[in-house]
């Protein structure tokens, strides 16, 4: 899987109240969330004025905070593709494999990845490539059982997928 856009750079303990709103908890209908994505973050009109395929950079232990689902699925469903950060808090991690959200872990990319680049993440190699700079940058390779999810969209489709070719 490959992925290329523009970047949205944020920083540090991005949590899950930043990347959606308590006060948007009132649906589960993930267009909606979609619509208020990283509304209480440094760049509270980011649903409004990223494009679809445009990629998150952020710092350490992004995703903590509560254990929602929702934090990942408004990322998902507002068209961005892959994030990448220094670190991911556990189980916003394991929250995006299971809905299908690639996350990436590359410390060194997100110190030189600035905010409007455009890069490629390849994660099959776990390569990623700054297209302003032309530098690559390893990042955490994914075993193939979580690619194999991922692939599949997600926890539950693998699932039913693995049960279809029983």
């Amino acid at each position: 899987m490959k992925f290329r856009g523009r970047v949205w750079k944020f920083g540090d303990n991005v949590d899950t109240d930043q990347i959606i709103p308590a006060r948007y908890l009132n649906t589960s209908d993930p267009y909606e969330l979609a619509k208020h994505v990283m509304e209480d973050s440094e760049h509270p009109n980011f649903a409004k004025e990223h494009k679809e395929g445009d990629i998150i950079v952020a710092g350490r232990n992004f995703g903590s905070g509560s254990s929602r689902e929702h934090a990942p699925i408004a990322i998902k469903y507002s068209g961005v593709p892959v994030v990448v950060a220094k670190s991911f808090a556990r189980i916003f991690f394991r929250n995006a494999i299971n809905i299908g959200l690639p996350i990436v872990e590359a410390p060194e990319a997100v110190d030189e990845i600035e905010h409007g680049d455009e890069i490629e993440v390849d994660l099959e190699k776990g390569v990623i490539k700054n297209l302003r700079t032309g530098k690559e940058y390893q990042a955490t390779k994914f075993p193939k059982e979580l690619q194999d999810i991922l692939k599949a969209g997600g926890l539950m489709a693998y699932a039913k997928e693995k049960l279809a070719n029983k």
